[in-house]
């Protein structure tokens, strides 16, 4: 299956498109961001990488030297544009919010790869148990390749070139996205906050669902802090939309509500009926990762 088959992406103006794939049909799939600039453009998680994302980037016009059309392709439909040959690309950046599976799978793909610090090593040494890889053969309902299994799917070793920090600024010439450290879903989950235009690009740190505390290198009490954070950008007028890693986009109110939410049910029984989940989820993890190295 060619990359063109597998991604769909759709515009929503200013520079980023939603991208997602296709024929992974399962709640942890990604969304993929891509946000232009004017002199870089940065890829915002990178799903399986089953298929080449930069192929598929270049192939669909959206990296061309002159501003794709706004018009885009709605997510589900089968992409039929091709790129012009000529003109200079603009660097691009393959950065992972966090390296769960479903976030860095591709980011070998790319010469360029942020991740925080945090989660370096683990990318480094491409940590299967660190990632959380957990792929089943019915959700990927079309091969991506003849023969492809789950079983033999795993999140390549990665050298990252740009290690990230809280503050750190990505410039894209005309957009500065701020790093910001938000623990709790991971150890180095962060968001990407576009102060100028108010966007912020959350990963798994928040999205319009259960808010997931229960893996490996979860934390309650750091998830809290990051709750804080965001209801602390609400309340400061800095954020009006949420790019999130899953599902569909929403506004400072629902940001405000799922914030507030998950403090006020981080109370004792949630600290007990989580550890138990991660017990589980840890003995899952390492039997399946055993089993596909074997």
């Amino acid at each position: 299956m060619s990359a063109l088959e597998w991604f769909a992406h759709k515009s929503l103006g200013g520079g980023i498109y939603w991208i997602q794939e296709r024929f992974y049909e399962s709640g942890n799939r990604a969304n993929i961001w891509l946000v232009r600039g004017s002199q870089r453009d940065v890829v915002i998680d990178t799903g399986l990488g089953l298929r080449s994302l930069p192929d598929y980037l270049y192939l669909a016009g959206l990296l061309g030297p002159e501003a794709a059309g706004d018009e885009g392709q709605r997510l589900g439909e089968e992409e039929k544009e091709s790129s012009g040959s000529g003109g200079r690309r603009r660097p691009l950046l393959g950065l992972a919010t966090h390296v769960h599976f479903d976030h860095s799978g591709g980011l070998h793909q790319f010469e360029e790869v942020a991740v925080h610090s945090a989660e370096a090593p683990a990318l480094r040494r491409g940590d299967n148990y660190e990632t959380v890889t957990w792929l089943s053969d019915n959700e990927v309902v079309r091969q991506p390749s003849p023969g492809w299994s789950a079983r033999q799917f795993r999140v390549r070793p990665v050298q990252p070139t740009h290690i990230l920090q809280e503050g750190d600024v990505i410039s894209l010439g005309d957009r500065q996205l701020t790093v910001m450290h938000m623990p709790g879903h991971s150890r180095g989950s962060i968001c990407l906050h576009d102060r100028e235009r108010k966007i912020l690009f959350s990963g798994d740190v928040v999205y319009d669902g259960s808010m997931i505390d229960w893996l490996p290198y979860s934390r309650i009490s750091d998830y809290v802090g990051t709750c804080q954070r965001l209801i602390e950008l609400v309340n400061r007028g800095l954020v009006e939309k949420v790019l999130p890693g899953h599902f569909n986009t929403f506004g400072a109110e629902r940001l405000y509500r799922l914030a507030s939410n998950y403090i006020s049910n981080a109370g004792i029984c949630h600290k007990v009926s989580t550890c138990a989940m991660r017990s589980l989820a840890s003995l899952a993890l390492r039997a399946t990762n055993s089993r596909t190295t074997s």
